[in-house]
């Protein structure tokens, strides 16, 4: 018989579990909490507009019979661009959570004009890189639940990226299109590393990357460039773009799936992984260089000043670096 595409109800039953999801008012996150809830997980729905964030709770929960997904849902703000929010977020989740099982970094900004961050950091880079590096090394003591897993989302724009390592923020040549790809492959070689370190520390936690291919979310159809500018012209993309509900398979799958290693890249199946069930692929060869990796995590925790402490197997995580 053929094999059966791989679908949100195949999530295994989350109850009891608790999953942080960033950008999840709208596009992939929302249909990524939105999956983890319906399977019983606690979710935290972190997002930058409160408002927006409570109208996504409300979305899901319109889903649900009143009264089941009550204190499930919890609404809490971050601006991922200001490390002082992300610090902010981190903390208050200490004070609330005994413990995280999942950690999905999915927000993420697609090339406006240059701006910067409140630390002086390009928006691209701050928003979808190093806020999701701060993020996960100050909830990482937080990160002990039986098969934790931190899942770093990526696109398949990592691949024409570089990291410009002599102007990392674009103040002497900047692209919108090119330092989204620079931001994207930074996430792809931030997710490796950090699965080698864990690796290498004799760690359960797993870190897993994902990509959703090309999907028709507010990300893509409400920015100023598309994914065919990114990448070059490839057919029509605007008639294959999956929906939302769709492109988040593979961040699920990443999540949830059993048989998921530490290192793994999850994307569609489908012609250029555009599209399609979620399987593993490949990522490009750069972001899976050790010394690429050293030279990144020295680098993000010297902007981020924040320095995770992965404990050896038989040690307790410490509080949060700083």
């Amino acid at each position: 018989m053929p094999k059966q595409p791989w679908t949100a109800d195949r999530v295994a039953d989350q109850t009891g579990r608790t999953a942080v999801v960033t950008g999840a008012n709208s596009g992939l996150g929302l249909e990524t909490a939105r999956a983890l809830a319906h399977k019983g997980a606690e979710v935290v729905i972190a997002v930058r507009n409160k408002e927006k964030g409570e109208r996504a709770r409300a979305e899901i929960a319109a889903g649900f019979s009143a009264g089941h997904l009550d204190g499930r849902l919890r609404v809490r703000t971050v601006d991922l661009a200001d490390l002082d929010s992300v610090r902010a977020f981190a903390d208050g989740l200490h004070g609330e959570c005994d413990r995280i099982d999942l950690l999905i970094n999915n927000a993420g900004v697609l090339a406006p004009p240059r701006t910067l961050s409140p630390q002086g950091h390009e928006t691209q880079f701050a928003v979808n890189y190093l806020g999701h590096f701060a993020l996960t090394g100050l909830l990482f003591p937080l990160l002990t639940g039986d098969n934790a897993r931190i899942v770093t989302v990526t696109s398949i724009a990592h691949r024409v990226g570089r990291i410009h390592w002599n102007d990392l923020h674009g103040r002497r040549s900047y692209s919108a299109a090119g330092f989204y790809c620079q931001s994207k492959l930074a996430n792809a070689v931030f997710g490796t590393e950090l699965h080698r370190r864990l690796d290498s520390a004799g760690s359960p936690v797993r870190s897993v990357l994902a990509h959703p291919g090309y999907t028709a979310t507010n990300l893509l159809i409400g920015g100023p460039i598309g994914l065919a500018k990114l990448l070059g012209r490839v057919g029509a993309l605007s008639r294959i773009g999956q929906t939302p509900a769709q492109g988040a398979l593979p961040q699920l799958y990443a999540a949830t799936e059993p048989g998921i290693r530490g290192g793994e890249y999850i994307g569609p199946d489908g012609l250029l992984e555009l599209r399609g069930t979620p399987t593993r692929v490949r990522l490009k060869k750069t972001a899976t260089a050790p010394e690429t990796g050293r030279r990144l995590w020295e680098l993000s925790e010297r902007l981020t000043e924040v320095r995770f402490r992965i404990p050896a197997r038989e040690e307790k995580p410490d509080a949060p670096g700083a």
